[in-house]
């Protein structure tokens, strides 16, 4: 199978079929991108190296369990998670030093986050909530985090001000915030 002409989305399927090739291909195509995002808000090299592998490594270890609809969103979305549990000083994967590879079992990965909402679900809600925000509000949303460009570049790309990129980031996220949390509040009722 030529892989080289194959998108993300065919690549991902590919990866599900447990094609060694294919996740070589996707993770040289994204792991710059993910170590870039994480450098971001990490100045550490070498912890930006590991999140970078653990979240490659964590998507082929659960490549059966995951429903990945945007590889990019996906990675973007999964460096700035690990990001964060860095900074809070909790380690998302267990890595050990194995001498032997073929002798290990398949194990999978415990991620208690993924056991307490379906990425996908929320995901869902989330895009939900950005289609009833206004056109340019939802159009500086997605450019910052789904196409990862800077405020400055998306002031430049949409020849706006950098404070009007900041200004509706800002407001967009206080939105989502809000959604989210009367989600959880619902949500923690209806557990009860």
């Amino acid at each position: 199978m030529q892989l080289e002409g194959l998108n993300d989305a065919e690549l991902w399927a590919a990866v599900k079929n447990n094609d060694a090739k294919a996740y070589n291909m996707l993770f040289d195509r994204h792991w710059s991108a993910v170590f870039t995002t994480s450098h971001k808000y990490i100045k550490d090299t070498e912890v930006c190296y590991e999140i970078t592998h653990d979240i490659f490594l964590n998507i082929w270890n659960k490549r059966a369990q995951l429903n990945i609809l945007s590889v990019k969103a996906y990675l973007s979305a999964s460096a700035r998670y690990h990001v964060y549990k860095r900074k809070q000083g909790v380690r998302s994967l267990d890595i050990q030093y194995i001498d032997d590879y073929e002798q290990v079992q398949q194990r999978s990965v415990n991620n208690t986050a993924a056991e307490q909402f379906d990425y996908t679900e929320l995901e869902a809600r989330i895009d939900a909530q950005l289609s009833k925000l206004p056109n340019r509000s939802r159009e500086i949303f997605l450019l910052s985090r789904k196409e990862n460009l800077s405020n400055d570049e998306i002031a430049v790309k949409l020849s706006i001000s950098k404070r009007t990129v900041e200004n509706q980031i800002t407001n967009v996220l206080k939105h989502l915030r809000f959604v989210l949390k009367q989600l959880s509040i619902l949500l923690a009722l209806l557990n009860l």
